[in-house]
């Protein structure tokens, strides 16, 4: 009897390329470039099972320094590379790289069906809310006001959210991670255990082109009282405690909520399960509501591949394959002659 050749634990080290990094000095990719490296050990994948495919962007370098299968390919079509490779072997675990404007503008209808048809992939879109690559013009998650070379005067646009576009798409699975928040590699883990399509919007500061953009609720000083991480079958409480959200059952809104004595009976217990629920959270006004964090939304569905596998199964079924018999049937022609209009 032979033994079974034990599979070697992978190490960070592992999933790093000899690649030189080239992104500007302080950018928020680094981090998240770190924050994946550390966590495919812990997921417990080989980097000869997993692929990487990106657009275009700053971002959208990442697949050269994962020491992994990857492509780079067009701008906004990493969804459709991404589709035909996990269609062509099912078995990979297939992450999808992309930013703002490569999945939201370019490249939105591609997004749009991949998380509707519900492809088990991971995608982390890494929102700037700016195009750093091409110098900073104003992207479709940029805020009313933004200022760049191509809105001189202030945007005008009213952004796109990220998880809002998701789950109106009919995405199962939708979340948020800071680049440089500890809880980053938590999050990554549970997009990676969800069967389907995986969400994750990642608040990424460019630090060139729109620079602490998101200090209001990333900066030290701030992000107790404005983050609020969510956990499924917990209290969504913030600000150490003392604040809480609760339904107000009339309007069908939530609202901000003193938290006395630690008492969260009142508190909205969060359900990630619940589509309402999400919805809810991410439309929260940032200000008078904390940005809600982590697993917004997690409710698996049949996935696409595993959806055309079957019908593929079940139309070959009793059948033998013969290539030669297919193209001998008879349903063939020929031109003899040019047709002309006379």
């Amino acid at each position: 009897m032979n033994d079974m050749t034990p599979v070697i634990p992978s190490k960070p080290k592992d999933w790093e390329t000899d690649q030189e990094v080239r992104w500007c000095p302080g950018c928020g990719d680094y981090a998240v470039l770190k924050a994946v490296q550390r966590t495919m050990p812990e997921l417990g994948v080989r980097p000869e099972n997993t692929v990487f495919v990106s657009g275009i962007g700053c971002s959208s370098r990442f697949p050269y320094y994962m020491e992994t299968y990857g492509f780079h390919t067009i701008h906004g079509r990493a969804p459709a590379v991404a589709t035909g490779v996990k269609l062509a072997n099912p078995n990979l675990d297939v992450w999808i790289i992309t930013g703002d404007g490569d999945a939201l503008s370019i490249g939105g209808n591609h997004t749009m069906h991949l998380l509707r048809r519900n492809l088990d992939c991971q995608v982390l879109l890494f929102n700037n809310e700016i195009y750093g690559l091409t110098k900073g013009q104003y992207s479709p998650t940029s805020r009313v006001g933004t200022r760049s070379p191509s809105t001189p005067f202030g945007s005008v646009d009213r952004p796109a959210s990220p998880c809002a576009f998701a789950l109106g798409s009919g995405a199962r699975f939708v979340s948020r991670a800071v680049d440089v928040h500890k809880n980053l590699p938590t999050v990554l883990k549970a997009a990676h255990a969800h069967k389907g399509a995986s969400l994750v919007e990642i608040f990424q500061n460019c630090i060139v082109y729109n620079d602490d953009v998101f200090a209001p609720f990333t900066a030290k000083p701030n992000a107790a009282a404005n983050q609020l991480w969510v956990e499924h079958g917990k209290p969504m409480v913030f600000d150490g405690g003392t604040k809480g959200l609760v339904l107000d059952r009339d309007r069908l809104t939530l609202k901000v909520v003193e938290v006395v004595d630690g008492d969260t009976s009142g508190v909205l217990v969060h359900d990630q399960a619940n589509r309402m629920i999400a919805h809810l959270l991410v439309e929260m006004p940032f200000g008078a509501f904390p940005m809600a964090l982590g697993v917004l939304y997690n409710d698996p569905a049949p996935t696409f591949e595993s959806a055309v596998v079957q019908q593929n199964s079940a139309a070959a079924a009793g059948k033998v394959p013969d290539l030669q018999k297919l193209v001998s049937k008879g349903q063939t022609w020929m031109v003899d002659k040019e047709p002309r209009t006379e």
